[in-house]
């Protein structure tokens, strides 16, 4: 899919390209590629005179050779963007601008290649719509884009927040099962899953920031906006050591909740063996082979043996309770 987004009434604006044509028609601003066919991708060189690298969106890049400079002065930057679903996970996206040969189309355009849609992208879309004056060039697009990839984070952050607190009040309220303490520890793991997912798109996000700013491409009303999106960043690394911190705690509690559990069902087991005991004594000895049994001699000898057994067994059971260790 290939769409351009052009500058009206300080509002962006979105077409979609289906021919060679359809490019030639518009001045955009941003050009955004998901999942190009190589046709598209034709389009686009042959239009722009622009090169996209075949590994352009690869994972197994360098960490050291995502964020370059190539010898035409063309910028190159590989940003991973959080998706936060049932399955979190990274998309890589790569941009690319021509900041430094205005004789060609691709001059102060942005390029965006990726392979899926992006829940960061389709908010700054819908924010870019809204809100006349916000983009002014390509460069306040990337800007953006990574300001709203920051408050997508803040936002999976606060949503770890209300999911942790559910789950602090289900582990915390009082006795908890083996079936309840073990969707809770499932719970747990996908909340630090997702937390430490978070932390490392926000370090990601501050390497490409980072770069922008030592390019030396930025004015100063872009600069200081970067430096506020960088603050933004360490503002939210704090929240993170502090889920970190909040996930271990109500891990270890499930756990010993889980160790009280089997210890009451332990402690049941022993005090069971050790009121039997007297009974089993008492048992093995009138079982034994006497030359004289008293149960054949007397005719109440065994009922006499088994309510001594049951004696036998009640007088610690009695003890057990009052000692409240059968509750």
């Amino acid at each position: 899919m290939l769409n351009v987004f052009t500058l009206v009434n300080g509002r962006l604006v979105q077409k979609e390209i289906d021919t060679l044509h359809d490019l030639t028609q518009f001045q955009p601003v941003w050009v955004d590629m998901e999942s190009p066919t190589p046709e598209e991708k034709f389009w686009v060189k042959q239009h722009f005179s622009l090169l996209i690298p075949d590994d352009a969106v690869d994972d197994d890049i360098e960490e050291s050779a995502r964020f370059y400079e190539e010898d035409n002065g063309e910028l190159h930057i590989r940003s991973d963007f959080l998706i936060e679903d049932d399955n979190p996970r990274y998309v890589r996206v790569a941009f690319i601008m021509n900041l430094q040969n205005p004789n060609l189309r691709s001059h102060n355009v942005l390029f965006s290649i990726r392979e899926e849609d992006v829940p960061v992208f389709r908010l700054f879309r819908l924010r870019a719509r809204r809100v006349p004056g916000l983009i002014e060039d390509c460069k306040e697009v990337l800007l953006s884009l990574f300001d709203t990839d920051a408050e997508y984070s803040a936002d999976a952050l606060e949503t770890i927040y209300d999911e942790l607190d559910s789950a602090s009040q289900r582990i915390l309220s009082g006795e908890v099962n083996d079936e309840q303490a073990g969707e809770v520890l499932g719970s747990i793991a996908r909340h630090e899953d997702l937390n430490g997912k978070i932390r490392r798109n926000m370090m990601d996000t501050r390497r490409a920031v980072s770069f922008l700013m030592r390019s030396k491409i930025l004015s100063a009303e872009q600069f200081e906006d970067a430096r506020q999106i960088l603050r933004d960043i360490e503002s939210l690394d704090s929240h993170t050591a502090f889920l970190f911190e909040k996930i271990n705690f109500l891990m270890d509690a499930t756990v010993g909740f889980i160790n009280i559990n089997q210890n009451k069902i332990i402690k049941l087991f022993s005090v069971a063996s050790v009121a039997l005991l007297p009974p089993t004594l008492i048992a093995s000895i009138y079982g034994m082979n006497f030359k004289f049994m008293p149960e054949v001699d007397w005719a109440y000898g065994y009922p006499y043996a088994l309510g001594l057994m049951l004696a036998s067994a009640a007088i610690p059971m009695i003890y057990f309770r009052r000692k409240g260790w059968l509750k």
